[in-house]
Parts: structure tokens; C-alpha cells; sequence
């Protein structure tokens, strides 16, 4: 078979069990995407409880120290669609391969950092491969899984979302403790080798729709600077440099806007945004759902080590109710979702969000476990039943040409709506604790800066359940 013919092979027919038109195997594709969908999330999930370990290596104040985890955010948002973009045109498998290769590299170099500086640019290493991996993973799925069963399979890659979320947690706390924070990134090293000869050996075939079009360089460029512009704006409020460039960030956003509508071969069709109800509330909802939901275990983590004095191990043990949770019901809100509209699934897990975030603006310095761990099984049930069915609902109503691109989109949302979340907590520490290192003496100020973040988390989350239902329906 040519390459071409290759690039062009169609899913399965609903109902077949075996291999696509160009011979791969959809357990393989899933597999593969599954693998990817563990390893970021853990490497995530794990490096927040070794947070004050390293901030104690290189001295960083609460809000460098927030940077390690929003480098790598930062550079997977700016990467994120034109990867997507790039996989659709040059090939899913090849974009996914390389993000491996690059992902392993940044890890390896985070586990041999000898300065705060060093860290960080390889946490920007990091993501630009997870960008690579994440933006093209969904869309090989979404290729090969006829529609009557992307939900399920798609809620298996969410479930594998959690388990590492659920891992990183127990596991980088026991690394931490007794290997030191160096042996988190240096374990992903052996798991990004055994994956890329995985691709390699397994993997067959190739998925490229828009092969031949262009490339829209000078649209990636606006997007990715508009988006740097904006988050390290938001680290700087409420300076007056802040304010300046996360006002230019915005007007960077319309620029990218107006230029995509007149591009010929835009990196992000903004057809998709114009005409597709679905599509836009589907990636408003996820936006609000992650800007709300993903400095709870940063905040969390820090809360627990320093205010209870737990160890990185016990905290983590503690953190893990949470994604446990997600992982045990997203499948099933995955299935669901094939039968039931999506937004309904997807309002009623918002609305557990909501009211977990706001059981969590209570949080004192003798609150009790036995007061944390239920408000994290209900944040975990809430998000499960969230997240598959949205992106259930997102790829379900664009053309197969768009995949890519879709998967990028939706993708790029969680990573900006991750950033805003650690933006806010930035700025709430900024405003309300200082640039200092969070010792005793700021315990007091810590805990009303925790509290106020639980507080606009939970407003937040609570608008994302009209954005949610607004979306219409999918079917």
C-alpha cells in the first residue's frame, strides 16, 4: 500500500472489533493513547507534592515556585494547536512519535537540574512534548473508533487521565520522601523508552486528513506569543507590567482572531467557533471547569505539608481520594454519554464541582481529614462525570479533517483554563502573602489566601454550569 493510500485509511465500521482500513489494530491506537494519557498527568500530579522539597533546593519563594508547575502548562497551551494542526497535515503518528522523544528528554534534564533556572527550562521542554503527544493522541483515537464508541474509548483514555493523577500523588510523595524530588522526573525516563519502541513496533499505519495544505505560521506565532504575553502577565499583577502585558495578550487574541478568519489554510479554523454551538460551549465549559479545578491539589499539597506538617508521603496518600474517584467513574460517565446527551451528564458533574470548591473555602488550620477527603471524593465524582462526556461532545461534532485540530482545541482549553487556575493562585499569594517562602510566621496569611481561591474557584465552577447546559444538543 502507498503512503498515501496509507495517510488516507478510514476507521473501522461500527461494530468490527479488528483492524482499520490501513491495519491497525483499535486496542493498539487505544493502548498507545492510554499510555500517553497516564504518563503526563502523573508526571503532573507527582511533581505538586514534591514542590516544597524543591522549593527548598533552590530557595524559591511561593510564586517562582509555582512557575515549575506553570512553565510547563505555559509551553503546552502555546504548542498544543499548532501540533494538532501539524498532525492532521504531515501525519498523527509522526507529530505523537517525536513528542515522545522530546517529552523523555525534558524529563531526563529536569532530574539533572542544578539550578532553579535550569528546572524551569526544561519543564518548558517537557510540555512542548506533552503538546505533541496530547494534541495528536485524542485524534488518532477519535480516527479510528466509529462514533456509537468513541465515548467509551475516550473514556478510557480519561480513566487513564486519573490513574496517573491517582498514582502521582502516593507515588512522587514516596519518591520524594526517600529518593529525593530529583527521582520524579528521572522514573519517566524508562516509561517515554518503552513507549516510543512501542510506537515504533506497534503502532502501523498513519492518520493525516489535510495533507498538502498549509501551515499557518504567522497565526501559530500571534497565538503562542498572545498566550505567553497573558500568563506571565498574570504572574506579575498587580504590577503595572502585568497589567500591560496581559492587556496586550488579549488584544493578541483578537489579532490571532481576525487573522485566522482571512488565513486560507488557518491553524485554527474559526468555522468551527462560528457555526458550531456544541463545539464552542463544549470548549467554554472545559475552560471554566480546569481554570476552576487545577490549583486544588497545588494548594492542597502545599496546605498539607506545611500547615498539618504532613510528609510528602502521607500527603500524597491523602490527595489521592480525588483522582481515584475520577478514575473509577469516568468510563462510565463515558458510556453514558453515548446513550444520554452529553451536557446533562456533563451540568450534573460541574455542579458537584461547585459544591465541592465551596466546602473548601472553609478550610482552617484545624480542619480535619475527615473533612478533606470527603470534599475530595466529591470534586473527584464531579470531575469523572464532567470530563469524558465533554469531550465526547467535542469530537463529536466536528468533521474528521478537523480531529486534530478539535483534540488541540479542547486540549488547549484545559491547559489555558490549568493556567488561569494557577494564575489566580498566583496572584491571590501575590497579593496576599508576598514574594516570601512560606514559613510559620505566614501560616495565617497562606490560609486566607487558600480560602479566597477556593472562593473564586467555586463562583467560577458555578457559572461553568450554564456554559455546560447552553452547548445544545449533540445528537
Amino acid at each position: 500500500m502507498s503512503q498515501r493510500q496509507n495517510n488516507s485509511a478510514q476507521p473501522p465500521h461500527p461494530g468490527e472489533a479488528a483492524d482499520s482500513a490501513n491495519g491497525v489494530s483499535k486496542g493498539t491506537a487505544l493502548l498507545v493513547a492510554t499510555l500517553a494519557s497516564f504518563l503526563m498527568p502523573f508526571m503532573g500530579s507527582s511533581i505538586n507534592i514534591a514542590l516544597p522539597s524543591i522549593g527548598t533546593d533552590f530557595s524559591m519563594n511561593a510564586v517562582l515556585l509555582s512557575w515549575v508547575a506553570t512553565a510547563y502548562l505555559l509551553a503546552a497551551a502555546v504548542f498544543l494547536v499548532p501540533f494538532g494542526r501539524l498532525g492532521d497535515i504531515h501525519g498523527r503518528k509522526r507529530v505523537f512519535a517525536a513528542g515522545i522523544v522530546v517529552y523523555t528528554l525534558g524529563s531526563l534534564l529536569c532530574g539533572v537540574s542544578i539550578s532553579s533556572a535550569m528546572l524551569l527550562l526544561s519543564r518548558v521542554l517537557q510540555g512542548i512534548g506533552s503538546a505533541m503527544m496530547f494534541g495528536t493522541a485524542l485524534a488518532i483515537i477519535t480516527s479510528v473508533f466509529p462514533p456509537d464508541e468513541r465515548g467509551r474509548a475516550l473514556g478510557i483514555t480519561v480513566a487513564a487521565v486519573y490513574t496517573g493523577l491517582s498514582l502521582g500523588p502516593f507515588l512522587g510523595g514516596l519518591l520524594t520522601q526517600h529518593l529525593g524530588w530529583r527521582s520524579v522526573f528521572i522514573t519517566n525516563v524508562p516509561l517515554g523508552v518503552i513507549m516510543i519502541a512501542f510506537v515504533l513496533w506497534k503502532l502501523k499505519g498513519e492518520w493525516a486528513e489535510a495533507r498538502g495544505e498549509r501551515f499557518d505560521f504567522v497565526g501559530a506565532l500571534v497565538y503562542g506569543g498572545a498566550i505567553v504575553a497573558i500568563m506571565y502577565g498574570f504572574s506579575l499583577l498587580p504590577a503595572t507590567l502585568g497589567i500591560g502585558l496581559v492587556a496586550g495578550g488579549f488584544f493578541g487574541i483578537l489579532a490571532f482572531v481576525r487573522w485566522e478568519v482571512r488565513a486560507k489554510s488557518p491553524v485554527l479554523n474559526m468555522s468551527l467557533f462560528r457555526k458550531n454551538l456544541v463545539f464552542v460551549m463544549s470548549n467554554l465549559a472545559a475552560l471554566i471547569n480546569y481554570s476552576a479545578t487545577f490549583a486544588v491539589t497545588f494548594l492542597l499539597s502545599l496546605y498539607l505539608q506545611y500547615v498539618k506538617g504532613f510528609t510528602p508521603q502521607y500527603a500524597g496518600f491523602i490527595l489521592v481520594a480525588q483522582p481515584v474517584v475520577m478514575a473509577i467513574f469516568s468510563p462510565l460517565a463515558g458510556r453514558l454519554s453515548d446513550r444520554i446527551e452529553p451536557r446533562i451528564v456533563a451540568s450534573a458533574g460541574m455542579t458537584l464541582t461547585t459544591i465541592g470548591l465551596l466546602l473548601f473555602a472553609f478550610l482552617g488550620e484545624g480542619t480535619t481529614l475527615a473533612f478533606i477527603i470527603p470534599c475530595l471524593v466529591v470534586l473527584g465524582l464531579g470531575f469523572g462525570l464532567f470530563s469524558s462526556p465533554n469531550m465526547n461532545a467535542v469530537m463529536g461534532s466536528v468533521e474528521r479533517r478537523f480531529y486534530g485540530v478539535a483534540a488541540g482545541t479542547v486540549s488547549t482549553m484545559r491547559l489555558v483554563g490549568q493556567m488561569l487556575s494557577m494564575g489566580l493562585a498566583m496572584l491571590i499569594f501575590a497579593v496576599v502573602i508576598g514574594r516570601v517562602e512560606i514559613t510559620p510566621e505566614y501560616y495565617s496569611q497562606f490560609l486566607s489566601g487558600v480560602r479566597i481561591a477556593f472562593i473564586v474557584f467555586a463562583a467560577l465552577c458555578f457559572g461553568g454550569i450554564f456554559a455546560s447546559l447552553a452547548r445544545g444538543k449533540v445528537r
